[in-house]
C-alpha cells in the first residue's frame, strides 16, 4: 500500500461498552462475495511487496535490518520469519496481517515504531519468509505462531491483527489471557454468518490452477475457504478474553464489513471493557490509510487501564 504521510480525515466515531451486548446500532448488510475479495485483496500484495508508487519499500536495507527468524517445533514444526524494531526493553506490541500479507506491510509502523513500544510483525506461517509453503488454515495453528514470539521474560503483550489477523489474535488472547494487555482488532472479521465462497474460488482448489497462481493468492484462497468454521470455533472462545479490547472500523469496508462489528461486540462479553470507533466512511486498507488513528489505537492498548 502507498505509505499514508498524514492521519486519515475520516471523523472517527466513537463509543465505550463495558460487557458489550447486542443491538449496538450497526446496520447488518449483505457481505461482498468472498471471491471478490479475494482478488480485491491483491493489492494488498502489491503494497507489502512494496509495489506502490513510494518505491519497492519491502527492499528497502532499512526493514530487512530488522529480520530475524526463528525456528518453532510442534504443533507448527517450521520457521518463522519476522521484523523487529523498537525499544526491546519496552511492552510487545505483535502486528499481525491479514490474507494475504506479510510482516513488510507494517514498515511504516517498524522505521518510526511508536513510542514506549517493542514492535514485532511476523509473516504468519504460509507467507512471506515464514514455512510451510503451503497454507495453514487452523486459527489455533496460526494463533501458536504468534504466541511463538511472546517474550520469554513474561512481559505482557498488545496484539493487533488486520483482517484476518483479528480472528488470529482473538484466538491469542482467549488462549492466553493472562499474557495479554490490551487487543485492537482493525477491520477485523470475526462473524462466521458474513464469511460466503465465491464458486470461483473453487477453481483456485484445482491442481492445475493452483500451482499457477502465487504462493500468497493460493495460500490466503484456502484461509478464506475454511475461514467459516474456524470462526465458529473460535466464537465460543471469545467471552474468555479478559484484555481490554479496541474495534477500530471503516463504514465502507466492502471486503470485511462493518457488520461484523455488533457480533465482536456481543461476544466479547468477558472482556474488562471494549471500546469501538468507527470510521466514517473509510474502506478496508486501515493501517495505510489511516496510520493516524491506527498509532492512537495503539498508544491506547499500550497504556490502557481499564
Amino acid at each position: 500500500m502507498p505509505r499514508s504521510t498524514a492521519p486519515s480525515t475520516a471523523p472517527p466515531v466513537s463509543a465505550d461498552h463495558v460487557r458489550p451486548s447486542s443491538g449496538h446500532g450497526v446496520a447488518r448488510r449483505a457481505s461482498t462475495p468472498r471471491g471478490g475479495r479475494l482478488w480485491s485483496a491483491l493489492g494488498v500484495i502489491v503494497g507489502t511487496l512494496g509495489l506502490s508508487p513510494g518505491g519497492l519499500r519491502a527492499a528497502d536495507t532499512q526493514i530487512d535490518a530488522l529480520r530475524h527468524h526463528i525456528t518453532v517445533g510442534a504443533p507448527l514444526n517450521t520457521t518463522l520469519s519476522y521484523l523487529q524494531a523498537g525499544n526491546p526493553t519496552s511492552p510487545r506490541l505483535i502486528l499481525v496481517h491479514g490474507t494475504p500479507g506479510s510482516a513488510s506491510g507494517w514498515s511504516d509502523y517498524l522505521t518510526s515504531p511508536p513510542p514506549g513500544a517493542d514492535v514485532v510483525a511476523l509473516d504468519r506461517p504460509g507467507f512471506g519468509e515464514s514455512g510451510p509453503e503451503g497454507a495453514v488454515t487452523s486459527l489455533e495453528l496460526q494463533a501458536a505462531a504468534v504466541y511463538a514470539l511472546f517474550p520469554t521474560d513474561g512481559r505482557r503483550v498488545v496484539l493487533l491483527g488486520h483482517s484476518l489477523g483479528g480472528p488470529i489474535v482473538a484466538r491469542v488472547a482467549a488462549e492466553h489471557p493472562d499474557r495479554v494487555a490490551a487487543v485492537v482488532l482493525l477491520a477485523a472479521s470475526l462473524d462466521p454468518a458474513l464469511e460466503e465462497i465465491n464458486p470461483m474460488q473453487w477453481v483456485g482448489t484445482w491442481a492445475a490452477v493452483r500451482w499457477a497462481l502465487p504462493r500468497a493468492i493460493r495460500n490466503a484462497n484456502a484461509e478464506l475457504i475454511a475461514l467459516k468454521p474456524e470462526l465458529e470455533s473460535l466464537n465460543r472462545l471469545l467471552p474468555k478474553i479478559t484484555a481490554p479490547v479496541l474495534i477500530v472500523h471503516g463504514t465502507k469496508d466492502d471486503l470485511v464489513p462493518v457488520a461484523n462489528v455488533p457480533f465482536m461486540q456481543a461476544g466479547l462479553s468477558g472482556s474488562r471493557c471494549v471500546k469501538t470507533e468507527l470510521l466514517e466512511g473509510q474502506n478496508h486498507f486501515l493501517p495505510w490509510n489511516s496510520t493516524g488513528v491506527v498509532r492512537k489505537a495503539i498508544a491506547w492498548a499500550l497504556g490502557v487501564s481499564c
